[in-house]
């Protein structure tokens, strides 16, 4: 693994946030700056991952508790079913940075971050288009499809995947 440093994210941090969530499409979804930082200033965990030699994040994740104003169909989705959770709305790692064990440090930290103040650990992954890298990597550390919805118009289809923490 690639030793990594993660921390909260700050202000400064969104520029390039902003571009790795972008050059992610369609595994997230498209942001303008201005999205970015409503979505940023809604977060519970907004974590960002910097290796030794960089100073700008290599990867990063947003999540969201119950009761933020964010209006994603696959949050909305999880609210109408659950009481208390954290939501992780988005995880990106840069290309360059990839298979090197960042998003699985990522998602351990958040987990400490969060152990003993919610039971379940939320996300989707895409099943059209596929993604299916990603739905391996969350079966491998623990999560389990609870439903499946169409998004965009059906232009989308996620995987409604949850992990029970403690």
């Amino acid at each position: 693994m690639t030793n990594v440093s993660i921390a909260p994210l700050q202000e400064s941090d969104l520029a390039v946030v902003l571009e790795l969530n972008n050059e992610a499409v369609p595994a997230t979804s498209w942001l303008d700056l201005a999205e970015l930082r409503d979505l940023f200033a809604m977060t519970s965990y907004a974590l960002g991952v910097r290796t030794t030699g960089r100073e700008e994040v290599v990867g990063f994740c947003l999540n969201l508790d119950p009761g933020a104003e964010y209006q994603s169909l696959n949050y909305r989705w999880f609210c109408d079913r659950y009481d208390s959770f954290t939501y992780l709305d988005r995880i990106v790692v840069h290309p360059d940075f990839r298979d090197r064990g960042i998003g699985a440090e990522l998602y351990a930290d958040l987990e400490r971050r969060i152990a003993g103040q919610v039971p379940w650990l939320f996300c989707e992954v895409n099943v059209k288009p596929m993604n299916a890298a990603s739905l391996r990597f969350h079966q491998r550390i623990g999560f389990a499809e609870v439903g499946q919805q169409d998004t965009e118009g059906g232009k989308k289809t996620v995987s409604l995947l949850a992990k029970r923490l403690g």
